[in-house]
């Protein structure tokens, strides 16, 4: 117990010495996806065995080395955290938020910081986790994934920037407005935040349709037709959708939300053609080969 005291005084100098490494060499990262990049195919795929106290050494690295990555996003989202709230308030179109308990100003605030940190670090997270299962992946495997990955993190960006920017707003507008000589607007922040994350998580997920539609095609599991002939179950899936995302039970805004996820799949549509005539023309390669 008496220890304890130095090792709480030595926690922050060991955090800063290992970001102060990270920063030393900041393009490994780069460099390892480079080498699995441009990785030769043909040479066969090395699987070291490991066990399962070094996997677990191996994941606790991994979790340290998030976290280090997160606490300078923190920091930001620190700064930033009553910005942030104060931009919602005007979306929200409340001067100010209502508390219902002692805690709340300061929990809601510290979880704005949080969110945000997490969004900041959220290209580091991801690569943690890649690097910890990549070994166990063929190097076609990692190509796929690494290839595959800008553009599912532009749809799922693209989804969120549509749901705070378009979706949100237009909620807001027609809930403050309903009903408004018998209902007085006041809003709780952490019921704001809530609002917020379960509507971008959604468009976020729903946004991803074309990326999931060209690997189910890419795959050889549904092919392009086959997705097409099933356009009268997505049409109702996706009213289901829009009905589970949309926080309010009008049409307009469900329209709103409903539109975009249909001109997706649409597109996924022709992404799932294109990832059939590039499947077929990898089995008639390899054919000419063999």
């Amino acid at each position: 117990m008496a220890s304890l005291p130095k090792t709480l005084a030595a926690a922050p100098i060991k955090v800063a010495a290992k970001v102060g490494r990270g920063l030393r060499d900041p393009l490994k990262p780069v460099r390892e996806v480079r080498e699995i990049w441009n990785a030769d195919s043909e040479t066969p795929d090395e699987f070291q065995e490991m066990t399962l106290g070094e996997h677990l050494e191996e994941l606790r690295q991994r979790l340290v080395k998030m976290c280090y990555a997160f606490v300078p996003g923190f920091i930001v989202g620190f700064l930033l955290s009553s910005r942030m709230l104060g931009y919602i308030a005007d979306q929200a179109q409340v001067e100010q938020y209502q508390t219902l308990g002692p805690t709340d100003a300061f929990v809601t605030f510290m979880k704005m910081a949080v969110y945000i940190g997490l969004s900041i670090a959220f290209p580091i997270i991801f690569y943690q986790m890649f690097a910890f299962i990549a070994p166990g992946m063929t190097k076609r495997e990692k190509r796929y994934v690494l290839r595959s990955l800008p553009f599912v993190t532009f749809l799922f960006f693209s989804g969120v920037a549509f749901a705070f920017f378009v979706a949100a707003p237009r909620a807001f507008n027609f809930l403050s407005g309903f009903q408004a000589e018998l209902f007085k607007w006041e809003l709780v922040a952490d019921e704001v935040i809530a609002f917020y994350l379960q509507l971008m998580l959604g468009m976020g997920l729903a946004f991803e349709i074309p990326a999931l539609m060209f690997m189910l095609a890419r795959l050889g599991i549904v092919n392009a037709k086959k997705q097409r002939d099933f356009w009268r179950i997505a049409m109702v899936l996706i009213l289901v959708a829009a009905a589970i995302i949309t926080p309010t039970p009008d049409p307009f805004n469900m329209a709103v939300v409903a539109l975009p996820i249909l001109l997706l799949y649409i597109f996924g549509l022709f992404l799932a053609k294109r990832a059939d005539a590039m499947r077929a023309k990898g089995k008639a390669e390899a054919a000419a080969a063999g």
